[in-house]
């Protein structure tokens, strides 16, 4: 099967087809279902999708992306937040890239991705172009504005050019759907980054001994907070309308 094609049973009950849903997050994935998931493990959620949080890095999206491989998916999907690189792109914009740059450039599925877009609501802004991975956090503009020179990307995350890797050689269909979380001028400081488990969740008494002593800011976690909030509803309104193209139609619990 050629990496730009996905077969239209996605969502029907024939069992012919498994998409496999990577996201680094539980955050990202609480957007796809409401369950409390283990870490680095596949779940079936139903018959038609599949899904492993494996925290952030690509090393662990690759780990992904290559058990969902061996246990059949035949479609894979990075799903989850971005940063932007370009400075019109706002948190909340819905980033569907026609390629992934990382170590190498790769095309996603145009017609799955034409399918996903097809789905979405008007209110959901939504801009293609170049998703880019970096093998680490960029805690500046500087940094990000660097980036996207090197790279021509209009937004970074950390995950899609190891999951993109692991579809084109498995010869099967890949898309990401990213949405916007730090606009190009603000960044988690990276003091933060210490703060939080692979999994994104957050250690609570190292981030309280950070505002103690003054290394993070509440007004810098104040603007972070609404940042995902809006970024994950549109993660939510992806997966509302365009279900069926993640493998099946989900019982909706907001």
């Amino acid at each position: 099967m050629g990496v730009d094609t996905l077969p239209h049973i996605i969502g029907t009950k024939s069992g012919m087809s498994l998409v496999g849903i990577v996201t680094a997050l539980r955050a990202e994935a609480k957007c796809i279902t409401p369950r409390r998931l283990p870490f680095n493990e596949m779940v079936r959620l139903r018959e038609g999708t599949a899904i492993w949080v494996c925290g952030m890095g690509s090393d662990a999206a690759r780990q992904a992306a290559v058990g969902l491989r061996d246990q059949g998916v035949s479609a894979l999907v990075s799903f989850g937040v971005a940063g932007a690189l370009d400075e019109t792109l706002r948190p909340g914009d819905l980033v569907l890239p026609e390629r992934i740059h990382g170590e190498y450039l790769h095309p996603v599925s145009m017609e799955w991705r034409a399918r996903i877009m097809h789905h979405l609501p008007q209110h959901v802004r939504v801009t293609g172009g170049t998703l880019a991975t970096s093998y680490r956090v960029l805690t500046s503009e500087i940094e990000k504005r660097a980036f996207s020179e090197q790279f021509g990307a209009c937004a970074v995350d950390m995950e899609s050019g190891a999951i993109a890797e692991i579809a084109v050689n498995a010869g099967i269909p890949f898309v990401a759907i990213r949405a916007i979380t730090d606009p190009v001028e603000f960044s988690p400081p990276p003091t933060l980054l210490g703060a939080v488990h692979p999994d994104g969740s957050v250690n609570a008494i190292h981030l309280l001994s950070l505002v103690l002593r003054r290394s993070i800011t509440i007004t810098t976690l104040m603007r972070l907070a609404p940042s995902m909030r809006a970024a994950c509803a549109t993660l939510l309104s992806v997966v509302k309308h365009a279900d069926t193209e993640l493998g099946g139609a989900f019982s909706h619990q907001y």
